[in-house]
């Protein structure tokens, strides 16, 4: 099995709490993505982006010095947002730090795939950003189904802990004998359920932890997670779409 979750725009450097394993399985075509951005304009770079001035010139000079070998951070320490601080990696036990070495992966615009100890540098490439590389209109169009078929394992289970945006570089590929289940944190309103982006951001974080700390394997004990407050509802799941409600 196979969780696969989604990157943080905001990142750290932090290269002291735990080494770096290796470099990312996919450097390479990551250094076609840096030099192609290295070529563009200020200007372009921030419509690239859609950021404001403050966080494009952060990352235009971040591209302008990029080392993608040299000061890395492993990347489940890297990425600040939500999920990552409800994750709490740098609290994990080491039986955790295995768990996740094994089953975690993070999909990125940027990088591709990533193994939580992979080393990467701060960077700003989101998934669907509008960029053209090579004969490539956009990024899912230069990963193809790489992303895919380095996050499937032999018993070709994929737990969906993404968002839309990076899932779909995943889904499109799914072949009949694959199985993707896809977890929704939601509320009900009006007899349906609606999911709110930054409670599901925050139990993401905390299922894989719930994950990770106990070392679960057999999906059927993830319907026993109850963190921030959400229970399975079974009657507002599928066998491809498990929801938690609060």
């Amino acid at each position: 099995m196979k969780i696969i979750i989604s990157p943080a725009k905001k990142m750290n450097v932090n290269t002291d709490d735990f080494p770096v394993d290796k470099l990312p399985v996919f450097i390479d075509d990551t250094r076609i993505l840096c030099e192609t951005i290295q070529k563009l304009s200020y200007a372009e770079a921030k419509a690239l982006w859609k950021c404001n001035d403050k966080l494009a010139k952060l990352n235009y000079e971040r591209f302008a010095g990029m080392d993608l070998e040299r000061a890395l951070t492993p990347a489940l320490l890297s990425y600040e947002g939500l999920q990552y601080q409800h994750m709490m990696p740098v609290v994990f036990t080491s039986s955790a730090m295995d768990y996740v070495r094994e089953h975690l992966r993070i999909l990125s615009g940027f990088y591709g795939v990533l193994s939580p100890f992979d080393g990467v540098t701060p960077y700003r490439l989101e998934m669907q950003a509008a960029l053209s590389v090579g004969g490539s209109g956009n990024l899912y169009e230069f990963w193809g189904d790489r992303l895919y078929r380095a996050v499937l394992d032999e018993d070709r289970t994929i737990l969906n802990l993404s968002s839309k945006e990076y899932s779909k570089a995943v889904e499109k590929y799914l072949q009949p004998e694959d199985r993707l289940i896809t977890i929704v944190f939601g509320e009900l309103a009006d007899g349906r359920v609606k999911q709110k982006g930054t409670l599901a951001k925050m139990a993401r974080g905390e299922m894989v932890r719930y994950l990770a700390e106990g070392g679960i394997t057999d999906l059927e004990r993830l319907k026993d997670f109850a963190g921030m407050g959400y229970q399975f509802a079974e009657e507002y799941s599928t066998g491809t779409e498990w929801t938690f409600l609060r």
